[in-house]
């Protein structure tokens, strides 16, 4: 938010901010957005911040399967064939039981 948009657009930038704090994505240049290492390495740290990343990486499984291992919250951020998807229930139920309350996914 406070940053330029000349280092919000700096990949290499945004990499070590996304690192040490997921959240960083959401600050992020709309084009490092759809960047899948970027956005793997801000749900690996924090997984809703799979609501930041573009569209097309909230339909992406392995996107998806990293976000809701790390916070089981990110399925609803997740493309709505994914959230009925039965591979992703069940991961986001271990990492948060609440996460999967009124999916129609099997758990």
């Amino acid at each position: 938010r406070w940053a330029s948009e000349e280092v919000r657009a700096d990949r290499e930038v945004v990499l070590e901010a996304v690192r040490q704090n997921g959240e960083a994505l959401e600050s992020a240049a709309g084009e490092l957005r759809d960047d899948t290492e970027v956005v793997l390495e801000a749900v690996r740290q924090h997984g809703l911040a799979l609501g930041w990343a573009g569209e097309a990486l909230r339909a992406d499984c392995d996107v998806v399967l990293e976000a809701v291992r790390q916070d089981g919250a990110a399925l609803a951020w997740a493309a709505q064939e994914l959230q009925v998807d039965p591979t992703f229930a069940p991961e986001a139920a271990k990492a948060n039981p609440f996460a999967v309350r009124g999916s129609s996914a099997p758990v």
